[in-house]
């Protein structure tokens, strides 16, 4: 198994100058935005991203030229870049945004000229302090050069960009709290409907909300073609896709490879295989919020179908291995921690559930758990996620919540017995 490089070609080559205007031309960069502004249409643009079949970056997994094909018509509309990459385990967008940010600016041109779009912003994680330098630096160089402005590239088109530093919140992945927080607001999710993005969204107006890497895609595309990406990969989930490896296992990091390959592969090929040639018990395919998978799963292919048919989710991308010799109530623990801490508040199964999963598992943990834990754990988890199905049914506003529990109940599922074993022993008196 070998990388397939795209998106990460550039970063490669250039590894000290990626990121400046000067080596991002070299390389042939906005030279499909001059092209388009010059000589393309909007409705051919929007046309090459719906050939492409690509689906979204940041996990949700939606056609990304259907999803431009929803936005309202009205005198001002915006672009959003969603890069408040908070996902455990998830690091990829970090690259593009340090190592390669002219090739998103390139990108967001392009796509604010198939959806007549004069104002766009990228917010920006806010742990992010080197990425955020780059991409304000990249924003100021094409100002300069008159890439961004007024007539851009010489066209009718003008195009500003704002870069916004988020203040460290998870929520504000969820793409309605970032929108609020974008305007000044509390980074809270908005109610859907009315405030679906593509038609109330910032300032209540028509925004596109897409991830880094969803946009830092286009370039490629329109220097290509729809045809060519869709060519890559397999049928539903196209072209190349940026995985970050972590966990228990000999070489983690980012990698760009066609969606299609197992997870064993992946592992064994790139990966260089488990820490002390040992096995996996467990997996994360797609991030936090993703349900694990067991160690005999890792024949599953890396697609967005596959895994949804094992009960789980690509998510963000992030593949996070756990050995045979994992506490896996303290890996759940670990997680459920996290959402906690990070929830709005806003609606109260997230708010008080989540706290109470936390205070559970860490009673098991402490060895002062009680015989009827089990059953509270799965009770709680049900008042958030009623069923405990995947994808999860919601008592929430946005999935933040139904989100923690997927740990929880991944562990009840397959690995039960190793909570039992903690709990005290039920006596039988004669």
């Amino acid at each position: 198994m070998k990388e397939t490089i795209l998106l990460t070609k550039h970063m490669r080559e250039n590894p000290e100058e990626s990121h400046l205007l000067k080596s991002y031309e070299k390389n042939g960069g906005y030279k499909g935005a001059k092209k388009v502004l010059k000589s393309g249409s909007p409705e051919s643009v929007l046309e090459e991203i719906k050939s492409s079949n690509i689906r979204g970056r940041g996990g949700a997994g939606f056609p990304t030229g259907v999803k431009w094909g929803f936005l309202a018509e009205d005198e001002e509309r915006y672009l959003v870049i969603n890069a408040d990459e908070s996902e455990p385990g998830t690091f990829k967008d970090r690259i593009l945004l340090e190592r390669d940010p002219h090739q998103l600016i390139e990108g967001m041109i392009i796509t604010c000229f198939a959806a007549n779009i004069s104002k766009a912003f990228i917010y920006i994680r806010g742990e992010y302090a080197k990425p955020a330098r780059r991409v304000q630096n990249a924003v100021e160089q094409a100002y300069e050069k008159g890439y961004l402005g007024k007539n851009i590239f010489g066209s009718a088109m003008d195009l500003d960009i704002v870069v916004h530093l988020g203040a460290g919140a998870y929520i504000c992945g969820e793409e309605t709290a970032l929108l609020n927080s974008l305007e000044g607001r509390r980074g809270e999710p908005r109610l859907k409907p009315p405030f679906f993005p593509a038609v109330k969204g910032l300032y209540n107006k028509p925004t596109l909300v897409n991830n880094v890497e969803t946009i830092s895609s286009v370039p490629w595309i329109m220097n290509n073609s729809g045809k060519d990406y869709a060519s890559l990969g397999v049928e539903g989930s196209t072209g190349t896709r940026i995985f970050s490896l972590s966990g228990h296992i000999n070489n983690p990091g980012n990698y760009e490879i066609e969606m299609g390959s197992s997870f064993g592969e992946f592992v064994e090929s790139l990966g260089k295989g488990v820490r002390n040639k040992k096995s996996i018990k467990a997996y994360i395919p797609g991030g936090a919020s993703a349900p694990w998978l067991r160690g005999d799963q890792l024949d599953v292919k890396m697609t967005i179908d596959d895994v949804a048919n094992e009960g789980s989710m690509l998510g963000s991308g992030a593949v996070v291995m756990m050995d045979e010799d994992t506490n896996l109530l303290l890996a759940a623990k670990s997680l459920v921690s996290f959402f906690a801490h990070e929830s709005c508040g806003q609606c109260t199964p997230c708010r008080e559930g989540t706290t109470w999963l936390e205070n559970i598992l860490d009673r098991i943990a402490s060895g002062r758990g009680r015989l009827s834990d089990i059953d509270l754990l799965l009770d709680v988890c049900d008042n958030i996620s009623p069923g405990l199905t995947w994808p999860p049914k919601m008592t929430t506003i946005c999935p933040l919540g139904p989100s923690a529990t997927a740990s929880i109940v991944s562990l009840m599922k397959d690995f039960r017995s190793e909570v039992e074993i903690l709990l005290p022993k039920k006596v039988v008196l004669s």
